[in-house]
């Protein structure tokens, strides 16, 4: 494989449509102007459609918005049904978007914040969507998780939405931790259908805009050494677009940055916790997101 992996060994993309959540900023931001410059058509499905309209125009290339807000299934089930229609063939989501070390909040729909967005929002997108991939060959789905996923992770069916007490940082643990076992349980149940193939990554630690809720206590000595502890939004996203197109990459593998501790440098292949390959707990909580999100998958 690849060791120093840059932008410029991302394909050819012409004639491809990506969706990117999250594309107006950050890393999804990075991804969404990368895959256009490389000729994908790529939409920017954003909660805040004046910053996708600004963002797309900083675009070279074919670049919509859609209206999406992860906080709500009324807005996903809306925003599916509208990309259903505009893009009958979808060859890459890429499952970007997040929020990070939230104050305790909920979503329209009464789920944690972090949870709801991080994944229970995600995982409805994609199962809403998944008719427009399957039959593409070399289609991927894409989720963003997190080295979060093992810092006090666990997947937490007796309060998943942490009504009796709360932290910001077990709760995006378990939000990312819930993204890798999306991953790794959708990869075996698309491995019959033999297009599409789902995969995971995460971006070592990038100086964006997600960080801005973390403890005020942290945000000092952050800002004093940013330069050593994390990268550009343009190198974190690599990790993803190797992931969405490097020819080389196979369903269920994970993406991060081959620096010490993950937390910088060219994307390669890594390997996620332990806690992260339990299948039992990745069938439990697949169960469980189709209860709460109301969205089957046509898969068996």
């Amino acid at each position: 494989m690849t060791s120093h992996w840059t932008e410029q060994h991302i394909p050819d993309q012409h004639g491809r449509v990506a969706i990117v959540t999250g594309g107006n900023t950050g890393l999804g931001f990075e991804t969404a102007r990368m895959l256009a410059e490389r000729g994908a058509t790529v939409v920017l499905a954003v909660r805040d459609i004046e910053k996708g309209k600004q963002a797309a125009g900083r675009i070279v290339g074919d670049v919509t918005v859609q209206a999406l807000d992860l906080m709500s299934l009324a807005s996903i089930r809306s925003a599916a049904a509208e990309l259903r229609i505009s893009h009958p063939r979808i060859d890459l989501l890429i499952n970007n978007a997040g929020v990070m070390y939230t104050p305790k909040r909920t979503t329209a729909d009464g789920f944690e914040m972090q949870f709801g967005t991080n994944h229970l929002g995600h995982f409805a997108l994609t199962g809403l969507l998944l008719n427009q991939l399957l039959p593409v060959p070399g289609s991927r789905i894409v989720t963003v998780s997190s080295t979060g996923h093992r810092i006090r992770a666990a997947i937490h069916f007796d309060d998943l939405h942490w009504e009796r007490s709360y932290g910001r940082a077990a709760a995006y643990g378990q939000s990312k931790l819930a993204n890798l076992m999306f991953t790794y349980e959708l990869q075996r149940r698309l491995l019959e259908q033999g297009n599409t193939i789902a995969v995971a990554a995460h971006p070592g630690v990038s100086n964006t805009e997600l960080v801005r809720n973390r403890p005020a206590a942290f945000r000092l000595p952050v800002s004093w050494l940013a330069p050593l502890l994390t990268q550009k939004p343009e190198m974190g996203a690599l990790p993803t677009l190797r992931a969405a197109t490097d020819p080389g990459v196979a369903g269920g593998q994970y993406y991060g940055p081959a620096g010490m501790g993950e937390i910088r440098g060219y994307p390669t292949l890594v390997a996620s916790s332990d806690a992260s390959h339990d299948r039992a707990v990745q069938q439990r909580l697949w169960r469980v997101s189709e209860e709460l999100t109301g969205v089957t998958f046509p898969l068996r």
